[in-house]
């Protein structure tokens, strides 16, 4: 195996793994193909060249490797292709907070309470927690007590 196929087999290997490395994250046939080029490379210089050729390439392709990731960190790539947007969104659109809600309110389930779930309170919708275990959408309900975020509730009691 000539020395020129050597090479050329390196050089690709090395180019396979960029692009492992930067356009398909994850182990993909690019990756894996990379390895067995790099290894048969390497297994064909030693074999048909002697010890002195194979850890020659060896050590080129190690430094080539070192070069490559210098280069590809270096070079501003990962500014080329990264996202430079930002998510503005949150996760609860409803007031996320129990801003504004005092114990001794009442209102109703939204959902079901298994213990946690939806509630509205003078025409909003929070999250809540049962005291009290479980509770069937449009239950009435009283609240216990409000900390920080968190609004914990009880099943309304019925006067008769």
């Amino acid at each position: 195996m000539s020395i020129p196929i050597i090479i050329f087999l390196i050089l690709l290997s090395i180019f396979l793994f960029v692009v492992e490395f930067l356009l398909i994250p994850g182990i993909t046939v690019a990756g894996i193909g990379g390895a067995i080029l790099l290894v048969a490379a390497l297994f064909m210089g030693y074999k048909y060249h002697g010890v002195t050729t194979g850890n020659i390439l060896l050590a080129v392709t190690f430094v080539l490797f070192i070069l490559t990731t210098v280069v590809i960190l270096k070079g501003r790539t990962w500014k080329r292709i990264s996202l430079h947007t930002t998510i503005n969104g949150k996760v609860n659109t409803e007031s996320s907070d129990g801003d504004g809600v005092k114990a001794g309110e009442t209102g109703k389930t939204v959902s079901r309470l298994n213990p946690m779930g939806k509630v509205m309170i003078g025409g909003k919708v929070y999250e809540a927690k049962s005291l009290t275990g479980y509770l069937d959408p449009q239950e009435d309900i009283e609240v216990v007590k409000v900390t920080g975020s968190q609004i914990i509730v009880k099943p309304k009691t019925k006067q008769i």
